[in-house]
């Protein structure tokens, strides 16, 4: 069992930044971690992804180059670094954790993850 909990968001002008953080407890050794986020009346969408050593990343086209994610396994936590904010980066943000060690190869799918934060809303203004 894993327990996700996202924190950070808020509302920020467009061009701030903002760092969202998403606490895990539980199992989640060997797994790679997603953030993924919904806007209303949107599907949920792929945002980043990390593999389990940190040392492989993947990024939607939309945020590439403004976002980083990065995980810290000691202290069990995933971070989304986000700048140069845009209004159409509003949305809720989730992190999600993916149960499969080879399933990397999905992880913009948002079927390929097993458990999923509360969520944590980031609303930019223009």
């Amino acid at each position: 069992q894993v327990q996700l909990v996202e924190s950070g968001g808020g509302l920020v002008q467009a061009g701030g930044s903002l760092r969202l953080s998403c606490a895990a407890s539980g199992r989640t050794f060997g797994r790679h971690m997603g953030w993924f986020r919904q806007a209303p009346g949107k599907e949920r969408e792929f945002v980043a992804a990390i593999s389990w050593s940190g040392d492989i990343t993947d990024y939607a086209d939309s945020v590439k180059g403004r976002f980083t994610i990065s995980r810290d396994n000691a202290k069990n936590a995933v971070y989304l670094q986000m700048n140069s904010l845009k209004p159409e980066d509003t949305a809720v943000y989730y992190c999600a954790a993916d149960p499969n060690p080879m399933g990397w190869g999905k992880r913009r799918d948002l079927r390929e993850y097993d458990y999923w934060g509360q969520g944590t809303q980031v609303t930019v203004s223009s």
